[in-house]
């Protein structure tokens, strides 16, 4: 994976979220929604456990400008302190035990890699 080989050791990152929820899960038994708020209840503790955080999370209203037919329904902004952290956690038994619930969750689950910049002093 790209990410791995070439994101640089040991430096902070923040994860965009961009989720997009089925209606009904593939059993019917819940919405989308429901599964993914279970699955983020449970991958909270092991988000601590590798020093991450959630920074901000909201739920989309409205699209002003773009494709208003995939307009995402949630957007999550995740911090980890390297991505050997997010590595850690991600591949860890106790996140295969939860994990399901975000792929059952979701017709569309962006994931984008960002390394915070200063563009106000530093602007490139």
């Amino acid at each position: 994976m790209d990410f791995i080989q070439n994101y640089p050791s040991q430096t902070p990152l923040v994860m965009l979220n961009i989720l997009k929820f089925k209606e009904r899960t593939e059993d019917d038994q819940e919405t989308g929604e429901e599964a993914y708020n279970r699955y983020a209840l449970n991958v909270a503790p092991l988000l601590a456990m590798v020093g991450g955080k959630v920074l901000w999370a909201g739920n989309v209203q409205r699209t002003l400008i773009g494709d208003l037919e995939i307009s995402p329904d949630r957007i999550l902004a995740v911090y980890y302190p390297s991505k050997e952290a997010f590595v850690e956690m991600a591949t860890s038994d106790a996140y295969a035990k939860i994990g399901g619930d975000r792929e059952k969750a979701l017709t569309y689950g962006g994931l984008l890699v960002t390394e915070t910049m200063d563009f106000i002093s530093n602007p490139k």
